[in-house]
């Protein structure tokens, strides 16, 4: 299998270095980073480690997912989606996409909940959110996810089934509701959960920014379902 990462990173140029040189031991085809509208050197810091830089001002962690989406070479056979600030760990990246290379999945969710979390690395406010919007999507839809986490592995004709729209922070669970809806196989692999290496969260690390994407996933589990 030929892998793409797609790494979303705003005001990222502290942390990146880390993520970058941990990916850099895995057998990876394709790294871009999708600046999506940093005021510092993420950018040059991301060229400077060999990654592919596209620029995405429109502001959205979607966005820029479907930006770096548009920019996977012809050959990419599976996508990996992993965050910019060092939570994911790069070491579990084989673990992630074990599922789909033995032909067993077709997007591979990596679970922080079924996995080891540093002390710290989850608040309170991200475990509430993520119980509650699981808990939505069992009742609702009768989907037994156990996380909404942004590190997964997804075929590549898998995602250009699935037509990804949102652009902000119900990126994620659109994806594992969409996924179901295309009968698509789904798997969790438990995943470590790393605090923030550096620099400062814009979403978790704020109130405003927690509520934010807070609201906006319950509404992507409502909406779907008012599509009904």
């Amino acid at each position: 299998m030929r892998i793409g990462v797609i790494i979303p990173a705003l005001d990222e140029e502290a942390a990146l270095p880390g993520t970058l040189r941990e990916l850099a031991g895995q057998p990876i085809e394709q790294v871009i980073v999708v600046d999506n509208g940093s005021t510092d050197r993420t950018s040059e810091v991301a060229r400077a480690f060999g990654a592919e830089v596209i620029r995405e001002p429109r502001r959205g962690y979607g966005q820029a997912c479907l930006a770096g989406i548009a920019a996977l070479a012809p050959q990419i056979d599976v996508v990996v989606f992993v965050a910019a600030d060092g939570s994911d760990d790069p070491a579990a990246l084989p673990r992630l996409v074990a599922p789909i290379a033995c032909d067993e999945a077709d997007l591979v969710l990596g679970s922080r909940v079924l996995g080891h979390a540093e002390p710290g690395a989850l608040t309170p406010s991200q475990r509430l959110g993520n119980a509650l919007a699981t808990t939505l999507l069992r009742w609702i839809y009768a989907l037994r996810y156990t996380d909404l986490g942004p590190f997964r592995a997804i075929r590549r004709t898998a995602l250009d089934r699935l037509a990804m729209q949102d652009t902000g922070f119900g990126w994620t669970i659109e994806m594992q509701i969409k996924a179901a809806r295309g009968n698509l196989r789904v798997a969790e692999v438990p995943v470590p959960c790393r605090c923030r290496r550096a620099g400062q969260s814009k979403i978790s690390g704020t109130v405003s920014g927690t509520a934010r994407a807070g609201a906006k996933i319950l509404w992507t589990v409502l909406r779907y379902r008012l599509r009904n």
